[in-house]
């Protein structure tokens, strides 16, 4: 019998050598969703039966000697922003309580032609947008470190059920950090792919039936091993289901280094724009120490010639859209009234959430210009750095907080009050400029919350992002679990 906490590549491996069957690890899944499910409140939709019965299927085709998919007889839980079929996928909105897709979302179909079991689905805040994992549909999703804390948001039941030992593997998305602060906040790995190389067709938001990439957003693979983010990372890039011609091709490059040893290393570790918590600076300076006792050169002041405060408000100009985009037209005319009484030079969260929502395309085109110029420097530095080591956010996993307006809610940052979307500032960074981003865990606080370092890497150097996080990081399962 397996450990809870096996990777999928061991578990796959153990599949092929039929030292494992998939009966017995779809059960074995099932008994611990079950027993942990009042505790955690992760997985909140099941589809055990089909699940049973794929094990079977699985385990007969291991024993015909069929050992030609990479996840074959492989369990796994799936983000509940990801369309499955003939499985109810709400994106925690109770207007899609009762919303059961007839086709996979292309990463959910990817898996299963790769051999996976889908058990069921992970929770998420209400449409995806939050740093947190509540809903009216399912309720809250706590953190198993802390239970009186947040997983984070938007894949935050994805990152409680790996932490948990109640999935291998799982696909996050992420156009705030959705990947990124969740891994941080529960001590697993998780990565932000380069923009445009994992399709995301089936993915809500935007609403069911939408088939444009989303500017900004991203799916990806989360995991407790950098080898397994590496392993699902090959098997969810592929082009689009709506290419029917096959002309999208990716080749993406093999890591920079194949060890510390000269790896150049950019630490960007804290910022007057966006105060990191000292207790975490202090863990995040510690990772790059060790990198460079391992060999890698690491430069401590260098910066890209990116302005963080222009990065962010141009950041904030393209979401804003993103999101607006499925407002009602009620909503829409209160932002208008709002932004009549907004200073101009008001640079303030509230601010940036109104006029981002409000922003014209003339305006959007003017932001996107600005946006390519900071890719441009962003790959300028990157031929003298092959990563840069930053926080993921300001603090460690905060407690839940449910207050309806977000501007009502707050960071606390060594002892001072900071805006509560500040939980962007960090993530932001990589998501305007298109750029991969992997957090790896790197220990606990003294209160016993993990934290992780992000890294982040070249446009398209995701092997090198991945392979970083493998000698900076590694799971400790959560005490009690």
């Amino acid at each position: 019998m397996s450990s809870p906490f096996a990777s999928a590549t061991e578990l796959a491996r153990g599949l092929r050598a039929r030292s494992l069957s998939a009966r017995d690890l779809v059960e074995t899944a099932i008994e611990r969703i079950d027993r942990e499910h009042d505790r955690l409140n992760a997985v909140v939709a099941r589809d055990f039966e089909r699940a049973r019965i794929r094990a079977g299927e699985a385990d007969a085709a291991l024993d015909r000697g069929e050992c030609n998919q990479p996840l074959l007889g492989v369990p796994m839980t799936i983000k509940d922003s990801l369309e499955t079929e003939g499985l109810v996928t709400t994106c925690g909105a109770p207007v899609l309580a009762q919303h059961v897709p007839a086709r996979n979302a292309d990463p959910v179909q990817r898996v299963i032609d790769a051999g996976a079991i889908v058990l069921g689905k992970t929770n998420v805040p209400l449409f995806a947008g939050d740093c947190q994992a509540f809903n009216e549909v399912y309720g809250t999703t706590n953190n198993p470190w802390d239970v009186t804390r947040t997983p984070g948001g938007s894949s935050g039941g994805a990152a409680a059920a790996l932490a948990a030992g109640l999935t291998p593997i799982e696909i996050g998305s992420d156009i705030g950090g959705s990947i990124r602060n969740p891994a941080h906040f529960c001590g697993v790995f998780g990565h932000k792919p380069t923009w445009g190389i994992l399709p995301d067709r089936g993915h809500i938001p935007g609403p069911p039936g939408s088939l444009a990439q989303t500017d900004l957003a991203v799916v990806g693979p989360m995991a407790r091993s950098a080898e397994d983010l590496a392993l699902l990372l090959d098997i969810l890039a592929a082009p689009p289901s709506t290419d029917v011609r096959g002309g999208w091709h990716l080749e993406l490059p093999a890591p920079r280094a194949q060890s510390p040893k000269g790896l150049r290393v950019a630490a960007w570790l804290d910022d007057p724009f966006s105060p990191v918590d000292d207790e975490y600076r202090t863990m995040l300076e510690a990772s790059a120490d060790a990198l460079e006792r391992a060999g890698a050169i690491v430069d401590r002041s260098a910066r890209p010639a990116v302005d963080f405060a222009t990065s962010y408000w141009t950041y904030g100009q393209l979401l804003g859209p993103v999101i607006a985009a499925g407002f009602p037209e009620e909503v829409i005319a209160g932002l208008e009234a709002a932004a009549r009484d907004i200073a101009p030079d008001d640079r303030s969260q509230h601010a940036l959430h109104v006029r981002g929502s409000l922003v014209s395309h003339r305006e959007w085109l003017m932001h996107d210009e600005i946006r390519h110029q900071m890719s441009a420097a962003w790959a300028r530095f990157f031929r003298d750095f092959d990563v840069v080591l930053m926080p993921v956010i300001p603090t460690a996993a905060f407690p839940h907080d449910h207050h309806q307006d977000f501007h009502s809610r707050a960071l606390h940052v060594n002892g001072i009050e900071r805006p509560y979307l500040d939980f962007l500032h960090w993530v932001s960074l990589a998501t305007v400029a298109g750029l991969p981003a992997t957090v790896a865990p790197i220990g606990c606080t003294r209160a016993g919350l993990p934290v992780g370092v992000q890294i982040v890497g070249g446009r398209f150097e995701d092997r090198t992002t991945i392979q970083t996080s493998a000698w900076l990081g590694e799971f400790t399962p959560p005490p009690g679990f």
